[in-house]
């Protein structure tokens, strides 16, 4: 039988609805969008049209895989970030709201300094950094990523949003001491790795079946990531320059001590849209 635009997206909505997906609004749109091939514009101006029954049928197979725990970013192979769409693959995490705290309260910051060197540290797809250099137009942006599949991810969408002029992608360790090369940064914002290796296999399936390991584990505890980064790539930024730090539900306590530690003041703990603590940055004040 015969079915619209409008109604083939309402019923899709409505499945995800009942399965307690959270963002099933969203992912129902984006599902039927991709299917027909379709801008949200163009499915909002198609919505009485019938639908093919080869895009019907394409539509209730990736639902029928995103019930079974893919997500629809990879489903879809893109997502949208701060507003900026990006090209995603089973490479990088999926770009959460929740990292969008982090480039809120990092943007006036960097829209302050004008002319500023900013490095995205455990970039991923780039969300990030793109998202700065897109609202911070003044700022030069690096990218760094250590896996291969990330850094083509993040070419892509330098690309993608025409922001090639201002941002590149390098390929670091975040883990190692940065390269003198890379000389210095105002800012440093890392979303990098945080989840305590043990609690992966508790994660949802969309997580720890698709999303890379590599992106997730933290280490025993959680924290070798920012362990290495205060410790390491603080040389990496000019004195008085900035750390900006997304971190898992209950680390932000042990990422402020780490941070204390080698010598960073002026802390502040920003939390995300759960009142949950999501950020924790400072500036650099003292030499160890």
């Amino acid at each position: 039988m015969a079915i619209t635009y409008n109604n083939l997206y309402l019923d899709i909505r409505q499945i995800f609805k009942q399965a307690s997906m959270e963002a099933y609004t969203l992912e129902a749109r984006e599902i039927v969008c991709y299917a027909a091939g379709k801008t949200r514009s163009e499915l909002l101006r198609d919505g009485q049209l019938y639908v093919p029954v080869d895009v019907e049928k394409q539509a209730r197979e990736l639902v029928r895989r995103h019930l079974a725990g893919e997500p629809v970013a990879y489903l879809i192979g893109e997502w949208e970030f701060y507003g900026l769409p990006l090209d995603i693959s089973e490479s990088v995490l999926i770009p959460r709201s929740d990292t969008e705290v982090l480039v809120e309260r990092a943007l006036p910051l960097i829209q302050s300094l004008g002319a500023c060197r900013v490095l995205d540290l455990c970039a991923g797809s780039g969300c990030i950094g793109l998202a700065v250099a897109a609202h911070a137009p003044q700022a030069r942006v690096v990218l760094g990523e250590l896996s291969e599949g990330a850094v083509r991810i993040c070419r892509q969408n330098i690309r993608r949003n025409n922001l090639g002029g201002r941002v590149t992608v390098l390929k670091m360790d975040a883990l190692e001491k940065p390269a003198r090369v890379l000389g210095e940064f105002d800012c440093i914002l890392s979303n990098p790795p945080y989840i305590p290796r043990a609690d992966i296999r508790t994660l949802d399936t969309s997580v720890k079946d698709y999303e890379p390991l590599m992106a997730l584990d933290g280490g025993t505890d959680g924290l070798d990531f920012y362990r290495s980064i205060c410790d390491l790539w603080r040389t990496a930024l000019t004195p008085g320059g900035s750390l900006f730090f997304e971190v898992g539900i209950g680390e932000s306590e042990h990422v402020e001590r780490l941070m204390m530690q080698n010598g960073f003041g002026d802390l502040d703990v920003v939390p995300d849209t759960m009142e949950i603590p999501r950020v924790v940055c400072g500036r650099l004040y003292n030499e160890i």
